[in-house]
């Protein structure tokens, strides 16, 4: 059991019978009245909740989140399969729990399959991943943006600056899905 005093960023509790992860906490005294400003994201669903909890508010139980190195090996349409990299279990998680991770995954890209007790919560990706740009228009001389479209090997399809090609692996961040630099 974890108190609301000892919340700290990172941990999981649960909480209204979901399990949540601290995002952010603040310590807040007003009108001589203290109590802690929490925001909250739901494991499960992906939802984030804000709220107060006093100090006398009773202990929460505390979650922990194991996370296992896996490498992604394929996708079977409704689901995608992952491979332990030590024990060689194969596991699959259904696509519609990967709507955004599905734009930065590659055949054979390692990643981190977080797990509670034995369900399957999701998959953390690195922040930054080298991808090939596999359609783009030409650059334009004096175009009046910056920036034009561009479709990656996995099909995900983000701005890019103008001097980026055909075939050219680029760097894309996973948090946002934006352009960071040429690999």
């Amino acid at each position: 059991m974890i108190k609301v005093n000892d919340l700290k960023n990172g941990v999981v509790i649960e909480y209204d019978g979901k399990l949540m992860q601290i995002i952010e906490f603040m310590h807040v005294l007003q009108n001589k009245v203290a109590y802690v400003r929490v925001k909250m994201k739901d494991l499960r669903t992906g939802t984030v909740t804000e709220t107060a909890l006093k100090g006398s508010d009773s202990a929460f139980k505390r979650c922990f989140i194991d996370r296992r190195p896996m490498q992604y090996i394929y996708n079977s349409g409704d689901s995608f399969a992952f491979m332990d990299t030590e024990t060689y279990e194969q596991i699959e998680i259904p696509a519609e729990r990967l709507n955004w991770e599905k734009n930065f995954m590659l055949e054979g890209s390692n990643v981190s399959v977080t797990f509670y007790e034995s369900e399957i919560l999701g998959v953390q990706l690195e922040d930054k991943v080298t991808l090939e740009v596999v359609e783009t228009a030409p650059a334009v001389k004096g175009a009046s943006t910056d920036t034009k479209d561009a479709t990656l090997e996995t099909g995900y399809t983000l701005k890019v600056p103008q001097f980026i090609a055909k075939n050219e692996k680029i760097i894309v961040s996973t948090i946002d899905g934006t352009y960071v630099s040429r690999a």
